[in-house]
């Protein structure tokens, strides 16, 4: 029997010493230690032997066994070394090859005009407001002076979901929840985003653009501090050289009404084919915030104005960039984008 363990444990040994993977390390072990081993069946076995043989015997097996398990652990230890040692040369990385230029990407023209106009207003002290694109029919147009029978809402042709749910066609709806939170005080926000109007898709006009609209309401506000505003605002974005001028007009929410011209970017004034000979270029609407609007968001119009303005963001970045086209910011070609 003695002689029985002692090949055993050779043999197992031997195997041991070849394998150069845990696989076959596993498999030994399997083989010589497991359940239907070799020594297992030696040990099962002893009940057969005389009371003198059994302790030798015992002791013999249990020392095979020792040994071989001691050697299978060690010889894993060193396999796994191995393994990690192949995987990382396998995996090295040449530190001196050159890197990988990664494809940068650019923000949107229309959303770095966006962060333009954000940043001059709010160096003059504003604040950025939003709200929902889907909106109620009281903020987007009752609130704002524009009852139910009111004609200037055909001007603004629009996305009903329902009788009371719509798209919202101006971001003036964020002014409107704004008033009302502010509980009667002093506001001076911010308010761009998307809106929607059925509109003719050509050159000029979508049924989707971007638009930012501000609201300043607070005492003694007049209109002197809405054209300090613009002027500000023009001489940033467009150059210190630029003028503007304020026309008359009419906007349900506003009294008294301006639509706001720039000087002419191209001509200086003198008169070309952008300004169509006037030396003016329209770019957006304002007034004085109207009574009633302010009434309805609970300020006191005896003691409290303000004034109000909008303009396409769209507009604003073709005027700037020489843009001819408003479907170009829509068709997601990168050899438009590219060029800003």
């Amino acid at each position: 029997m003695r002689e029985q363990l002692e090949a055993l444990r050779d043999e197992a040994l031997q195997l041991v010493n070849q394998a150069s993977t845990q696989k076959e390390l596993n498999d030994v072990r399997i083989k010589y230690l497991g359940k239907k081993g070799p020594i297992t069946e030696v040990l099962r076995g002893m009940g057969k032997l005389s009371a003198e043989e059994r302790p030798v015997v015992g002791e013999i097996a249990n020392a095979v066994r020792g040994v071989i398990q001691t050697e299978l652990e060690q010889r894993l230890v060193d396999v796994k070394q191995q393994e990690m040692d192949a995987k990382l040369a396998l995996e090295a990385i040449d530190v001196t090859l050159p890197g990988r230029p990664k494809q940068v990407g650019q923000a949107h023209l229309l959303q770095q005009v966006t962060d333009e106009i954000e940043d001059i207003f709010m160096g003059l002290g504003y604040t950025i407001a939003e709200g929902p694109e889907v909106e109620q029919d009281l903020f987007n147009f009752e609130m704002l002076n524009l009852p139910k029978d009111h004609p200037a809402r055909d001007m603004q042709d629009s996305f009903y979901i329902t009788d009371e749910i719509l798209m919202r066609t101006h971001t003036s709806p964020v002014q409107a929840r704004t008033m009302l939170a502010s509980k009667g005080e002093p506001i001076r926000i911010l308010c761009p985003g998307k809106v929607y109007r059925r509109d003719e898709d050509d050159a000029t006009h979508s049924h989707q653009f971007m638009q930012v609209e501000g609201l300043v309401v607070g005492e003694d506000i007049s209109m002197a501090d809405l054209k300090g505003t613009l002027e500000a605002f023009v001489k940033q974005m467009f150059g210190e050289a630029r003028e503007i001028r304020l026309r008359p007009s009419f906007f349900p929410f506003t009294e008294p009404s301006v639509e706001v011209d720039v000087s002419c970017f191209k001509c200086g004034g003198k008169g070309c084919n952008i300004c169509k000979q006037t030396g003016w270029i329209e770019i957006l609407g304002a007034g004085m915030v109207h009574p009633h609007v302010l009434e309805m968001a609970e300020y006191d119009s005896t003691k409290m104005s303000g004034f109000a303005f909008g303009m396409g963001i769209e507009r604003i970045a073709m005027l700037k960039y020489g843009v001819d086209d408003i479907r170009h910011f829509y068709t997601n070609d990168v050899r438009f984008s590219e060029q800003f």
